[in-house]
């Protein structure tokens, strides 16, 4: 069963393979999505975000989920050495941080219904749990020089993957060191985690340090990497050619 909707700026999609899934279940899936966006979104008036950076809200008396949410991105910012921040000139925007978590409580709803195999994909951002069909899921890197070839394709089992990088919104992640300076060196940084959300942020922090990302994530246990450069040349952690199914143009 599987199902696609335009939800937080982004098109969401959820299939779930085991065979005792119905529409409710992935409806209770895309509720959730909602009941993020209505919490966290910058462009929402009423969002607890958006209060908050009025003045209207307290952190201390938002809801727990924007606890969290504030508080990982603070934890994020301190093992990223401030390549990761949430707030920008004063103003709160946890977008970087939102989406990969959300995916991932999203998978945990699925879990703890029974079900076993399943994918979530966010924007580009996925989790995958189980097997498609007794196989890995497979999940392409898209050429960002060229959207409609992959560049590698991954065999992932109940991993997450993230991609960060400027193809589709531009430069919207920057350096919170140089704001002013528009990160040019590099244009697509995806990384293999754990989970969505560990993935997910790691890659934001990554791309925001240039080339250096990629070396930064060699040094993170359990996360594999893959960047390309300006000049379409690739670099990647000594660890992630073991999810590589099959290659593209770009090596």
């Amino acid at each position: 069963m599987k199902r696609l909707q335009l939800l937080m700026g982004m098109p969401i999609t959820v299939e779930i393979l085991d065979a005792n899934a119905t529409e409710a279940d992935i409806e209770r899936v895309f509720a959730y999505f909602r009941s993020i966006d209505e919490t966290f979104s910058n462009y929402k008036e009423e969002s607890e975000i958006s209060k908050i950076n009025r003045g209207e809200l307290a952190e201390e008396a938002s809801s727990d989920a924007v606890k969290t949410i504030l508080a990982l991105g603070e934890q994020t910012r301190q093992e990223t050495q401030g390549y990761f921040d949430i707030e920008h000139d004063g103003l709160i925007d946890p977008s970087g941080i939102v989406k990969g978590w959300a995916i991932f409580q999203a998978a945990q709803l699925l879990k703890e219904a029974g079900f076993v195999n399943f994918y979530i994909d966010a924007g580009g951002d996925i989790q995958v749990a189980g097997t498609n069909n007794g196989h890995p899921w497979r999940i392409g890197i898209r050429n960002p020089f060229n959207r409609t070839e992959n560049v590698k394709v991954l065999a992932i089992t109940d991993k997450g993957v993230a991609t960060s990088g400027t193809a589709i919104r531009g430069q919207h992640v920057y350096n919170p060191h140089q704001p002013e300076k528009p990160i040019q060196d590099i244009v697509s940084l995806t990384v293999i985690g754990p989970d969505v959300y560990e993935a997910d942020r790691f890659a934001t922090a990554a791309f925001a340090m240039g080339k250096r990302g990629i070396y930064f994530l060699e040094q993170l246990a359990g996360f594999e990497g893959y960047m390309i450069d300006y000049s379409a040349r690739a670099t990647y952690t000594s660890g992630f050619e073991r999810f590589v199914l099959s290659d593209d143009k770009i090596s």
